[in-house]
């Protein structure tokens, strides 16, 4: 059943021989896309019998959907109200969208002869909608410009930004951390025993350790130096051995260490710091560090000579 759901405009008012008709309906102006709602209402005093006029075939531009008549009633006034309901269908690209001129049919109820019947009746209409808006004209470009559907700026989206970005900076750094490092490693492994073993000893420097109060560390890294730099001169594996055997492994070919003396004196006086508990002071620090530099210069030379 068709429901008249809409805020209806009154589209014709006529008023003739005690007979009044209004058309009321939605839109005014045609929509090619929205059907058309009208209601017929029909007024009459008691003694006049009239019938709602019928549209459809007055009807121009559209197509009849659907119709129905309501019950009639008698309102205040003591006349009697007919209401007829219409669903119309816009045809599209139509020249006009009317309703033409219809009869409506009005005869008093107590005739003595059929001659006057109709003898009241008239002519109403026409009704007239607007046309639609004209369509825009065709060119060839894109009817839609789309535009870039940015989210509104808030916090949250800035805080979200803000880890995005950290995120990705954290992530360059760290590739350039890595790329950095992986260099390095090859250009020391290209290196000499000695060249490899001063940049050890330098980075080692530049640490700090012992003007922190990290002596037993700085004593564990600066033999580990040394030990370092015998194992790639001489093929001796010196970082997995203690003292005693790295000592009795030298002592075996005497050829492969210059100065074994001097070595085991360096050794013995870093073992009393990492193991033996004693309690190292900067002037130890630096002392050690000459003992490993001055023999790091006496084998590189000899080994020159």
């Amino acid at each position: 059943m068709l429901k008249c759901l809409f805020v209806a405009a009154s589209l014709l008012m006529v008023e003739r021989n005690g007979v009044e008709l209004s058309i009321d309906g939605d839109p005014e102006a045609i929509d090619p896309g929205r059907s058309v709602f009208l209601t017929v209402t029909v007024k009459s005093s008691q003694d006049m019998k009239v019938l709602p006029p019928d549209l459809r075939g007055r009807v121009r531009g559209f197509s009849v959907a659907e119709d129905f008549e309501d019950e009639p009633f008698t309102d205040k006034d003591g006349r009697i109200v007919q209401t007829v309901n219409w669903k119309l269908v816009p045809e599209p690209c139509a020249e006009e969208y009317k309703i033409a001129p219809f009869v409506v049919k009005a005869s008093p109820r107590m005739l003595s002869s059929r001659a006057d019947d109709g003898a009241y009746s008239f002519i109403a209409g026409p009704v007239r909608f607007g046309q639609p808006p004209p369509r825009e004209p065709v060119t060839g470009e894109m009817e839609v410009n789309p535009k870039k559907d940015l989210p509104p700026l808030s916090w949250r989206l800035v805080g979200q930004l803000t880890a995005a970005l950290a995120a990705v900076v954290a992530v360059a750094y760290a590739l350039l951390f890595g790329i950095r490092y992986i260099s390095r490693r090859v250009r020391e492994h290209l290196m000499s025993p000695i060249e490899r073993a001063w940049v050890e000893l330098d980075r080692l420097l530049k640490k700090g350790l012992p003007g922190r109060g990290r002596y037993k560390d700085f004593y564990v890294e600066l033999t580990m130096v040394v030990r370092r730099y015998v194992q790639r001169k001489y093929g001796i594996r010196a970082p997995h051995m203690t003292t005693d055997e790295f000592l009795r492994e030298c002592g075996e070919d005497e050829t492969r260490v210059v100065d074994t003396a001097s070595l085991r004196r360096f050794l013995e006086n870093a073992d009393m710091v990492k193991f033996a508990g004693v309690e190292a002071t900067p002037q130890m620090a630096d002392e050690a560090t000459d003992s490993a530099r001055d023999y790091l210069k006496a084998d590189s030379a000899e080994v020159v000579k």
